[in-house]
């Protein structure tokens, strides 16, 4: 049997419906990674790096958020949440209230996504500030569990 092993729990959508966020004073590691056209080069290992990181300094955090701030054509920011400061690679925090919401589907949808969370605020008498993604499994366990779930965080 050629089972795949799990590097990513299977997501479950449900508490990423509609959900205000606080990520004031959350502590963050910050990296930068490569894309062409918002499509990443170097994601895998950019994370993979941080996370031995994260691991070394003892500073997982139960649930960890990682977060892609796509923020031009030609890279984005990831935001990993630790529990404290690690040595050796960039800290960040972020400031704000987000509305969370889990979508599911192909990338190509994102503009979808975003339209529908655009009006999910305005509902709510808010406009969108700032845009953050959750990318919940790697592309291997999005495909072995026929799911991709992404969650968008709209800054309020």
């Amino acid at each position: 049997m050629n089972a795949v092993q799990e590097c990513c729990p299977r997501f479950d959508p449900a508490p990423w419906q509609e959900r205000f966020v606080a990520l004031d004073g959350k502590k963050f590691v910050k990296a930068r990674v490569r894309s062409f056209l918002r499509i990443p080069l170097n994601y895998g290992g950019v994370a993979a790096r941080n996370l031995d990181a994260i691991r070394c300094a003892n500073a997982e955090k139960p649930g960890m958020l990682m977060l892609s701030d796509e923020n031009s054509w030609w890279g984005s920011d990831l935001y990993l949440e630790v529990q404290k400061d690690v040595p050796g690679v960039r800290m960040a925090t972020l400031a704000g209230t987000f509305l969370a919401q889990a979508y599911e589907g192909s990338y190509r949808t994102i503009p979808v996504w975003i339209a529908d969370l655009k009006r999910r605020l305005a509902a709510k008498g808010k406009s969108l500030k700032g845009l953050l993604f959750f990318y919940t499994t790697c592309p291997m366990c999005a495909q072995k569990y026929g799911q991709n779930y992404v969650v968008l965080f709209g800054q309020t």
